[in-house]
């Protein structure tokens, strides 16, 4: 059960912080005329319960009138606001990991 528990942060963690990192590269690129950000969609891995997984996906390209490209498709207020979600989730992700590594430490403790 504790092994499971730590796998499942794990991917949590992974899964948060590639999150963070798509959100920070849609801010860096807010000046970028024509960026399109990607979207972060969190899935459950099966079996039920394994873990989680990100899959970003390329949000559609508008379609622009005339030869310039537009400004930059990021919104800023959106961005700031899952970069805290996504912090939050790591933040849980890794108490998960740190509750995990005490039962485990339980464990071994009573098998010596």
């Amino acid at each position: 059960m504790a092994i499971a528990a730590l796998s499942s942060g794990v991917t949590g963690l992974n899964a948060a912080q590639r999150a963070l990192g798509n959100s920070a590269h849609a801010i860096a690129n807010i000046g970028t005329q024509g960026f399109q950000p990607s979207q972060a969609n969190f899935t459950e891995n099966a079996p039920a319960g394994t873990g989680v997984s990100l899959s970003l996906q390329a949000q559609q390209l508008l379609q622009v009138a005339g030869p310039t490209p537009s400004a930059s498709a990021t919104n800023l207020a959106t961005e700031t606001t899952n970069s805290l979600v996504y912090k939050a989730q790591f933040d849980l992700s890794a108490k998960v990991v740190q509750a995990a590594d005490q039962n485990l430490g339980t464990l071994i403790d009573i098998k010596a």
